[in-house]
């Protein structure tokens, strides 16, 4: 009943989360576009009332004509909404999801001991303060460079060797499905640290000062917006770290960092791609395409790279041949009934009749042999040999003999 109960709790977390991620990724994409699309109106009315930008749309039947103001208006309305629980809320499903899953069971999915052999109180401990320094290290980062001319290339660039060195690392402590989700929630506790600790108190003290009749600081605007700036190149790259989890093949390998680094570097850079183009098409310049294609390249030469090798002459002989079933079931007896079997039943899948296995062959040949996603972590050292066994099997209808 507790394994039952946890998968529940797993599901409406992780749905809950989804949820909050579209709200706040949504608004997110939807501000940074509006912010870039805006252009100055020629109405004497919107400039007189200090309008700096303006734009038309239409959307659902209806016309729609947001504008936004150079400092604020003369006289604030009373209500103003904040955009804001869309990240918390993002952040606190996610970190809970984290914690129900990968933290309170750190030996099993935090853990695999072929890669680092530590005690789980110490995993836990580094997993946590991967989240706390990588703020750190971006807030300085940002608070160094971030005014000097030329310092959105100095922050790009700070962020960028600090990504890498996070993956490099944490590739070489964690289980890789541990690791990739680790990056990608460094980074996500980021964008909403940023939203935390500069944006709305920024925000904040605007309005307060506008309120009380004085003249606004304008490094509260430009400080929110260059963090919210910096949100945006994050989600791709927070979003496949995410999604990575469902894919065994990417996390597996002995180069698996460098899988991370590339796919996000291609979610940024494909993002850049969108977040100029708006500018692009404002200016009437050229959409500046080339950092999408850079980013597709990248996933090309993943998708080159991580391509399985072909099979060589001995392989080619073996896969001519029968595989009995015999040769399957001693494989599954080694690898997965020590977590399928009547005792334990992960998932609700028993492995230790032949009958059961013969009931499950294609949820063993899509886990263990295309997805490659069990057992988990490779906690019983599977070879690809023996996966190889297991997909020629089902391939060849899954015999009993």
């Amino acid at each position: 009943m507790d394994a039952y109960l946890l998968d529940w709790a797993n599901l409406l977390l992780r749905w809950a989360h989804v949820i909050f991620a579209i709200a706040w990724i949504g608004s997110s994409f939807y501000f940074v576009f509006l912010d870039n699309s805006l252009t100055e109106p020629t109405d004497p009315e919107l400039l007189e009332k200090g309008v700096g930008g303006e734009l038309w749309a239409l959307h659902g039947g209806g016309f729609y004509h947001p504008q936004k103001y150079k400092v604020a208006p003369r006289k604030l309305p009373d209500h103003l909404h904040w955009f804001y629980w869309e990240s918390y809320t993002t952040w606190l499903s996610g970190f809970t999801l984290f914690t129900v899953l990968y933290l309170f069971n750190a030996n099993t999915f935090l853990i695999d001991k072929n890669v680092h052999d530590w005690p789980a109180a110490a995993a836990v401990a580094a997993a946590l303060g991967f989240f706390v320094v990588c703020w750190i290290v971006y807030d300085l980062i940002c608070r160094a460079f971030g005014q000097r001319k030329g310092g959105d290339l100095i922050v790009g660039a700070g962020i960028l060797v600090f990504v890498v060195f996070a993956a490099w690392l944490a590739c070489h402590l964690f289980a890789g499905r541990a690791a990739f989700l680790l990056v990608g929630a460094m980074l996500a506790t980021t964008m909403s640290a940023n939203v935390f600790f500069w944006i709305i108190p920024g925000q904040r003290k605007v309005v307060a000062q506008l309120r009380a009749g004085e003249k606004v600081d304008p490094i509260h605007g430009w400080r929110a917006k260059q963090r919210s700036v910096h949100n945006t190149y994050f989600t791709l790259p927070v979003i496949v770290a995410m999604l990575s989890n469902h894919y065994g093949w990417l996390y597996e390998g002995p180069r698996n960092w460098i899988v991370l680094v590339l796919l996000m570097l291609a979610g940024a850079l494909i993002r850049h791609s969108f977040v100029a183009r708006h500018k692009a098409l404002v200016q009437g310049k050229r959409v500046p395409w080339e950092h999408a294609a850079a980013g597709a390249a990248l996933i090309a030469v993943l998708v080159v790279w991580l391509a399985p090798a072909p099979p060589s002459a001995a392989e080619q002989a073996a896969a001519a041949k029968p595989v009995h079933f015999a040769e399957v079931q001693a494989i599954i007896g080694q690898r997965c009934v020590m977590c399928h079997n009547a005792a334990v039943q992960n998932k609700g899948i028993e492995l230790d009749r032949p009958e059961l296995i013969h009931q499950h062959a294609q949820q063993i040949y899509q886990q263990a042999a295309v997805l490659k996603l069990m057992p988990f972590n490779n906690a019983t050292q599977i070879t690809e040999a023996e996966r190889n066994v297991i997909k020629r099997w089902y391939e060849s209808g899954a015999r009993a003999d």
